[in-house]
């Protein structure tokens, strides 16, 4: 049974395909070691679908293939070596120095990265906003949202999700990291960023990747899409089209991430108007609050 080395000092960082996470020192050098695990059959449906949102070892199949090593914007954090066994895949990167950046810098970087050619590779992520709202779907919608003042507001959002996302395919589809949170972009090298957490990577419409940061940024979205539009080649897309992808994708991710930390707590004692407060749930009522001129274009 594959157990961590000892020393290795433990990070937060777990998703559902990974053992665990870990600082180390391999070769004289500061590293970081993530390990994967094979699905079961409790995992999460199309975990082994190359294209699906959820595959699970594609953050291995992207340190592998080199295609984002020298990408320009943003690119992976030097690999180190990539280990596979019968029981999952442990991954070895070169410890990224933190970085402090601003929201716009970022969104220049995104927009700089939009534009590099992935190739055909089949493990490429796929409809990932759609695929994410599809789970949601499964579990019966925003049931917990409907019970709470914005209940008319989210029925809306969530009854014309279809045409909102039919639009968004429809956009330039172009290269994104899927997950480009702060966190996610500790790095810099040169002029651009170094990212970790590749497990989302493949192509979406123009300016998903900006709505997603945006969750996570002081900026609003308008002065971010400024920043990710000027970085982008000349005629990819148009200002509409960058502003169309990153409002769907945070209007729909933050009030899904809503939702989700409301039911947690709705069970509990009280109602649940009391529990806007709880410390698990306020950070997801303000990440919406902030989307409410976002949430008002779409429902206009």
């Amino acid at each position: 049974m594959w157990q961590p080395e000892p020393g290795w000092r433990s990070l937060p960082g777990a998703g559902p395909a990974t053992v665990g996470v870990w600082t180390a020192t391999h070769a004289g050098r500061d590293v970081v070691v993530k390990r994967l695990r094979c699905p079961d059959p409790h995992d999460a449906p199309g975990a082994l679908v190359p294209g699906d949102v959820n595959y699970w070892r594609r953050a291995a199949d992207v340190a592998l293939s080199g295609v984002v090593a020298e990408a320009p914007g943003l690119r992976e954090a030097q690999v180190v070596r990539v280990e596979e066994d019968a029981e999952g895949i442990t991954l070895v990167h070169e410890r990224v120095e933190q970085h402090d950046a601003p929201g716009l810098w970022l969104a220049a970087c995104l927009g700089r990265f939009a534009a590099v050619e992935l190739g055909q590779h089949a493990w490429l992520a796929r409809d990932q906003l759609r695929s994410r709202l599809r789970l949601v779907e499964r579990r019966g919608g925003w049931r917990t949202l409907a019970r709470t003042p914005m209940a008319d507001i989210a029925d809306h959002l969530w009854t014309h999700r279809a045409p909102w996302l039919d639009r968004c395919d429809a956009l330039p589809q172009v290269a994104q990291h899927g997950d480009p949170s702060a966190a996610n972009i500790p790095g810099r090298s040169g002029d651009g960023a170094v990212g970790i957490d590749w497990a989302h990577l493949g192509r979406g419409p123009v300016g998903s990747d900006l709505g997603y940061l945006s969750l996570a940024t002081r900026e609003d979205i308008e002065p971010l899409v400024e920043a990710y539009v000027a970085a982008l080649p000349g005629g990819l897309a148009s200002v509409d089209d960058v502003l169309t992808g990153a409002r769907v994708m945070a209007v729909y991710t933050a009030l899904t991430r809503l939702d989700w930390a409301l039911a947690r707590v709705a069970d509990g004692e009280g109602a649940l108007a009391g529990k806007f407060r709880h410390p698990s749930v306020a950070p997801y009522i303000r990440a919406m609050q902030r989307q409410v001129s976002q949430i008002e274009a779409l429902l206009a």
